[in-house]
């Protein structure tokens, strides 16, 4: 559910240029994303997330043998739950992976001008954090640094939002009663992912750039799921809804 208050006074529309602007690049937008996904190290790629245990040193190079030439090994980091020590991982990416090979497209709403709402950012002083639970932590939740409140008004209703720092850009984890639901409606179930642009105390949330949250192309991502506040009631009917595959190909 999100923090609601009923009545309020009428917010001022979003300014038709901002409009213009998300319309112009929407189409860029989705063949960016449709190219992407499948690129060597695209989210369709992931074949293997592999958490080390302590004192293991294996290495990029050790990950790599058996493998053909078309896999690649990167190395990433998180914080345990159990103990919040650092934990390393090892990641392999194969350019001719089986979803990429059965990969057939993103399936989205057509764009939508009402859904580009322009946003008030307040900043919370010092680093707030928020905890997210995540897809694959069995209910466990890991502490996100969310550095301030993005508030709107939609249909008299007031919205505030959270969203995380991801490497100094704002990203909002959103869901909505499209999520799971039947019908060609229907998007990803665990929710979905939008940038947000923000200049100073102003922000843009065009919910036509709302995308598929890795975890929707590879099982072997761990993706945060929305928290609470950022859950609508209503249907967000734009942006990417959920990813296509040939041949029965499940993921």
């Amino acid at each position: 559910m999100t923090d609601i208050v009923t009545e309020t006074s009428a917010p001022a529309p979003t300014r038709p240029s901002v409009v213009d602007a998300a319309r112009a690049g929407y189409p860029e937008w989705r063949a960016w994303r449709l190219e992407t996904v499948a690129a060597p190290t695209g989210n369709l790629s992931l074949i293997e997330t592999r958490w080390l245990q302590p004192g293991d040193e294996t290495t990029v190079e050790d990950a790599l043998a058996g493998h053909p030439e078309t896999v690649v090994a990167t190395e990433l980091t998180r914080r345990s739950l159990e103990t919040g020590e650092a934990e390393r991982g090892i990641r392999l990416w194969d350019a001719k992976s089986p979803a990429i090979r059965a990969f057939e497209t993103i399936t989205a709403f057509p764009f939508d001008p009402d859904w580009v709402i322009e946003a008030r950012f307040t900043p919370v002083a010092g680093d707030r954090t928020v905890p997210f639970e995540h897809l694959r932590d069995n209910g466990g939740t890991r502490e996100l640094v969310v550095p301030g409140d993005i508030t709107f008004t939609r249909d008299g209703v007031d919205y505030t939002l959270s969203a995380f720092d991801d490497d100094g850009t704002l990203l909002l984890v959103f869901g909505d009663s499209t999520n799971g639901a039947e019908g060609p409606g229907r998007t990803y179930a665990s929710g979905r992912f939008l940038f947000v642009t923000r200049d100073g105390d102003s922000a843009v949330l065009d919910f036509n750039r709302a995308f598929v949250p890795p975890c929707g192309f590879s099982d072997q991502y761990n993706c945060p799921l929305p928290p609470r506040n950022n859950r609508f009631d209503l249907p967000v009917e734009a942006g990417e809804k959920v990813v296509v595959f040939r041949d029965g190909y499940a993921g």
